[in-house]
């Protein structure tokens, strides 16, 4: 995916073709400094993705975010996600 938009409850994902898919934002979390979300896709209840922050990111008014790919790292922060989304069974 290539950009993304936050607004209050929900992150909008560009991609590359200009097709857009919205995510509700569930749940954040900040691990070692960095800032994480768990989203869920607003049109498919069941598919997810954890987001880290791109601190990095060229923008001045809104946070960037890249998906999560690292498997260590992945595992790391949906442990965290499992706490704290209590009624949720997270699977990779």
């Amino acid at each position: 995916m290539a950009e993304n938009r936050k607004t209050d409850n929900s992150i909008i994902f560009e991609a590359e073709d200009g097709t857009e898919v919205e995510f509700s934002v569930v749940e954040q979390t900040t691990l070692g400094g960095v800032n994480y979300l768990f989203v869920i896709d607003k049109a498919d209840d069941e598919s997810f993705l954890i987001l880290r922050e791109n601190n990095g990111a060229d923008t001045e008014e809104m946070a960037a975010y890249d998906i999560v790919e690292d498997e260590n790292e992945l595992e790391a922060v949906i442990r965290i996600f499992d706490e704290l989304l209590e009624d949720v069974n997270l699977e990779v």
